[in-house]
């Protein structure tokens, strides 16, 4: 049986819609069959949802997510984590792999992903650990991975220190043709750091965390990404040399790209305060504010690729620890989208064009997979936004296990209302399907 889509606003440049547009949306056996204007659109039977007022728009995909699954099932898991990433309007998120155990052979990657097939509110992708145990030593069963399914490699949590077993992996990924995923860390440089390293870690008494432990792996990185070929991607990136670094490469043709994460874009280090908040406790750290706005703009531009949450869930018992001894991390799927479009869609920095392309397009393009657009012929996977929706992110809220989230009290403006997967919905009307 058809679904019809009536009324919403569509937007997606790459469809030619890149300003929003009223459109009935038929969906047919999953994909979407056509766009119609509206009230032209038969319903020939078809289940109907009214969408007047608000924004249809291809499904975004959050492309780095800690799902902790398998290992930390307390922290959160398969179903949980996309429970959470659904209630934030995402259709798709790609799995890091520092899991207990780690996934660094094909055995774990099919495990993930068929537990995802069964049970998941969204489509998953994983990634494969590049070094066996994410210990730097040796290089993991890549090959392997990419046969079960593995869309791309990191060794997110920790940097690889080791400049030619990086090169051998850049070497490796160029063959596969997938794309690798970079934690920017010299672990001689960072050392002990809690927060960024100035004028907060000197007022907190904290171990400063130099912007160079970042900025120096990004440059390592892109040279050898110039040497082998290989496709290299600049995990949340958080400073504005970063980002030059990053320009300079993608101005010489070279395949590099960046995401950002909307704590780095919306926060910078004067948010910490004596209260030692833990939920500011992030990796890498929270840097200044002319960093946050460099990435802003940066974003806005296209230098920065795409938003992703580095969504990094952590038991309340956790981050009740000192500040010193609590784990890095915070949460961001459920609230990533109420903060582009309240911080630039709304304030008319960002267009909804350009949040689709940042949200939605780039994730798939960099990693390789399925696009998802609103024309005849796509997967129905789409995220329908309620610009008009004001809430308060409260620490009782959150669908995921845990609510160590770095936006907690503030008021945002737009939320997703309603997602599809195929045609199924998983929410309606800000409240998930239960399977």
């Amino acid at each position: 049986m058809e679904l019809l889509l009536r009324g919403g606003l569509c937007v997606d440049a790459r469809a030619g819609l890149p300003e929003p547009v009223p459109l009935d949306v038929v969906i047919e056996d999953g994909y979407i069959k056509g766009l119609r204007a509206p009230g032209l659109a038969e319903d020939n039977g078809a289940k109907t949802i009214d969408l007047h007022g608000k924004f249809i728009v291809p499904g975004l995909m959050d492309m780095h997510v800690h799902l902790r699954d398998p290992g930390q099932e307390y922290k959160e898991d398969i179903v949980s984590g996309t429970r959470a990433a659904a209630m934030g309007g995402f259709t798709a998120v790609l799995a890091m792999p520092n899991t207990q155990p780690v996934i660094d052979n094909g055995a774990q990657v099919r495990y993930v992903l068929e537990k995802a097939k069964d049970h998941a509110w969204a489509r998953v992708y994983t990634t494969g650990s590049i070094t066996l145990g994410q210990k730097g030593e040796a290089l993991a069963e890549m090959a392997d991975m990419a046969r079960a399914g593995a869309v791309a490699f990191t060794d997110d949590g920790r940097g690889v220190q080791d400049s030619g077993l990086m090169r051998l992996a850049m070497d490796y990924l160029a063959g596969l043709e997938k794309p690798l995923l970079s934690h920017c860390q010299v672990e001689d440089l960072v050392g002990s750091g809690q927060v960024n390293e100035g004028v907060m870690s000197t007022r907190l008494g904290l171990t400063g965390w130099p912007a160079a432990g970042e900025e120096v792996q990004i440059a390592r990185d892109i040279a050898l990404a110039e040497l082998t070929g290989a496709s290299l991607h600049i995990q949340h990136l958080s400073t504005k040399k970063g980002l030059e670094l990053v320009r300079e490469a993608k101005l010489k043709g070279l395949p590099v790209t960046c995401e950002a994460s909307p704590h780095h874009l919306f926060l910078d280090e004067s948010a910490l305060d004596e209260h030692y908040d833990t939920n500011l406790k992030m990796n890498p750290p929270l840097r200044t504010a002319l960093d946050a706005s460099a990435l802003r703009a940066g974003l806005i531009e296209g230098v920065v690729d795409c938003i992703a949450t580095d969504h990094a869930p952590h038991a309340s018992h956790e981050k009740m620890l000192e500040f010193e001894i609590a784990p890095f991390g915070v949460t961001g799927l459920e609230t990533a989208l109420g903060l582009v479009l309240t911080e630039l869609v709304n304030t008319g920095e960002m267009t909804l064009a350009t949040l689709v392309e940042r949200m939605s397009h780039k994730p798939r393009e960099i990693l390789n997979i399925a696009d998802v657009s609103l024309s005849a012929g796509s997967f129905a996977d789409l995220t329908v936004i309620d610009l008009d929706k004001k809430w308060i992110v409260s620490a009782d809220s959150f669908t995921s296990k845990s609510n160590n989230n770095a936006f907690i009290g503030f008021e945002l403006q737009g939320k997703a209302s309603d997602v599809f997967i195929a045609g199924a919905q998983t929410l309606e009307n800000g409240v998930l399907h239960e399977k």
